[in-house]
């Protein structure tokens, strides 16, 4: 049977990886690439595209009526460095647009994947090994929209049986798309800056650890919890999802083992509270649990596999055995 799926917000940073990977499962055909202002490029246009405005009902249901959906991924958000400049649109597009994918999917039964994130955490939640069910008390409206989320769409689980789906995901890296206002940014500007020569500005102190991901595991958590068996669920939305945590100071020095004259000096901004407020690793138990997670990659072979990817895409040398 052949499944029909929409990625909103195809062309983020997750948008510009996922689509492809569904394209790779259902068929090119049958996975649509939604985006709102920034225009489709590179693989996106292997497939249909579709321009949908999130937070407008009306827009989000005429691109619904045109194709007969299996799956929605709901990626489209405002982050959490980005949706601290703007508030008022981060709550719009983030819980607003949440919402109406809720209510569209109650109307025409599609499955629904939408992502949280470790912003839902606040200065009061353990910093270490943070639990699955813990203090939550976030302190930017990236944050408070996400948990906010995460709630309604267990509501719409419990009251009208619907399948919503979705992790929490820490800090994601990946050497395709850059990022797009999010605190974790530095992670993935840090690689481009290496490979160049260039000396690279954190705008995070040196000992600020995160959970992070790379990319790849970021797909699989998504196509893994998409195909679980529903009776083994019991969360639905949020699952922590863990694969490792770093320090600036920790990702400059493995970088260094490849660019060894690679310079960093630390200007921490706006940006340092919101991470200060954020865990420094996660429990995922319950994500290993009830849908069998696990990661694929080390921090080490992310770092090695980001510097030779990025150095193809920039067309630079680097002396890096694959």
């Amino acid at each position: 049977m052949l499944t029909r799926a929409l990625v909103i917000g195809a062309t983020g940073q997750i948008g510009y990886e996922l689509v492809p990977a569904l394209r790779k499962l259902y068929g090119v055909d049958n996975v649509v690439a939604g985006y709102h202002s920034k225009k489709p490029s590179g693989v996106l246009l292997e497939g249909p595209v579709e321009q949908v405005d999130v937070s407008s009902r009306e827009s989000l249901e005429a691109v619904i009526k045109k194709s007969d959906f299996d799956e929605v991924y709901n990626l489209a958000a405002l982050l959490s460095a980005a949706g601290e400049k703007n508030p008022q649109l981060a709550w719009k597009v983030n819980m607003i647009g949440h919402y109406n994918v809720l209510e569209l999917a109650r109307e025409y039964g599609f499955r629904v994947f939408w992502p949280s994130t470790i912003a839902v955490f606040g200065p009061t939640t353990p910093k270490y090994k943070t639990p699955q069910h813990t203090i939550i008390e976030p302190i930017t409206m990236y944050g408070i929209t996400k948990y906010a989320g995460e709630l309604l769409a267990r509501y719409y689980v419990q009251k009208y049986d619907l399948d919503v789906r979705g992790v929490r995901w820490p800090g994601i890296i990946s050497s395709e798309a850059l990022p797009g206002g999010g605190t974790t940014d530095y992670a993935v500007e840090i690689f481009y800056y290496a490979v160049e020569g260039k000396p690279y500005t954190c705008y995070l102190r040196e000992d600020t650890e995160l959970p992070m991901m790379y990319m790849p595991d970021a797909i699989k958590s998504v196509i893994q919890l998409m195909s679980a068996n529903k009776a083994r669920l019991k969360l639905y939305v949020g699952y922590n999802v863990s694969a490792f945590s770093f320090t600036p100071r920790q990702l400059v020095e493995e970088i260094r083992k490849y660019i060894p004259g690679f310079k960093v000096e630390y200007k921490p901004d706006f940006r340092q509270a919101i991470a200060d407020s954020w865990p420094k690793s996660l429990d995922d138990s319950v994500a290993r649990e009830e849908w069998g997670w696990s990661p694929d990659w080390t921090f080490e072979a992310m770092v090695k596999d980001m510097l030779v990817k990025i150095a193809r895409k920039l067309g630079k040398k680097l002396d890096i055995e694959e």
